[in-house]
């Protein structure tokens, strides 16, 4: 019987679009897709989940820091780039079977529980601190991989923005915005899809610092080294306290509810334009309708 599903393509003589570098006992994780201001497709996604399964096992690794190449930290998951690979198979890292194949609700279910929630929960149980070093856009699943570190050092040309409300969906899967910034903010963030830059984002409390573009990696490399100077069992004792007390003031039961309220909307959008889970939206169509409304490229 011939197999008909696509698996996931050999590797090409291309840039990877996840680096790994280790200085100083700091793992330094970078989003390397700058072309597409790191849109993040499936590639990237696994990319990084063995990128922090490889710093989360190396036992010369203290701290880990994520940073994207180029001008920008994440415009978000790849919706348009030729580099997307939604319907490609690649080996499973969670228990939730292949979505190659199945038909629309249950295979957009199998696809995001494992790679936008499986995943990014297990990159922010990673039993070390881990540090966001954000620059430019850090746009809708942007905010995920930044939420999941324990740390955010932004950039002060960085901005904030969560636009899916345009798909037809509440949020990112990874929903934390009622944790992350003030409930009431988070719904304006949400409503409007405004950026919110670095300075507004750290008085929110959703950024530790806001330092100068031209410092970033010696600022954030700086934390780290302070950082890696205590005792590893301290750390990670202490990451998992916090943790903790972050799930019992509701994270966990959050996000897990606003996820099946994202399928519901994908499931939604698809009745209504032609099987189109997120309502026909293109970068291109994400720009016409930011600059429309006022709120300016999401990405310029």
């Amino acid at each position: 019987m011939i197999n008909l599903k696509a698996v996931a393509p050999a590797p090409a003589r291309r840039s990877p679009p996840v680096l790994y570098d280790v200085r100083d006992s700091i793992a330094k994780i970078t989003l390397n897709r700058p072309r597409f201001r790191n849109a993040q497709n499936s590639a990237m996604t696994y990319g990084l989940d063995s990128a922090f399964q490889r710093a989360a096992h190396d036992e010369a690794v203290a701290v880990i820091v994520l940073g994207g190449a180029g001008d920008h930290f994440s415009a978000g998951h790849d919706i348009g780039s030729p580099g997307r690979d939604l319907d490609v198979s690649y080996p499973r890292r969670t228990l939730w079977p292949d979505h190659v194949g199945r038909p629309g609700v249950e295979s957009r279910l199998r696809r995001e529980a494992e790679v936008y929630l499986e995943l990014v929960r297990r990159w922010r149980e990673v039993p070390k601190p881990t540090i966001a070093m954000v620059q430019g856009a850090c746009i809708a699943g942007g905010l995920m991989l930044a939420w999941a570190c324990d740390l955010i050092v932004a950039a002060d040309d960085a901005f904030f923005m969560d636009p899916v409300l345009r798909m037809g969906s509440p949020g990112v899967e990874f929903f934390a915005h009622p944790l992350q910034m003030r409930p009431r903010f988070a719904k304006e963030f949400l409503f409007l899809a405004e950026r919110v830059d670095a300075v507004r984002a750290r008085e929110l409390g959703m950024v530790n610092r806001v330092v100068p573009r031209a410092k970033l990696e010696a600022e954030t490399f700086a934390i780290a080294r302070r950082i890696a100077a205590m005792p590893a069992l301290a750390l990670t004792l202490a990451k998992r306290a916090v943790n903790f007390a972050e799930d019992e003031m509701g994270l966990r039961a959050s996000v897990d509810n606003a996820f099946a309220l994202h399928q519901l909307a994908h499931a939604a959008s698809a009745e209504v334009s032609a099987g189109d889970a997120i309502l026909g939206a293109t970068p291109q169509s994400m720009r016409r309708a930011a600059a429309e409304s006022g709120t300016g490229d999401p990405v310029e």
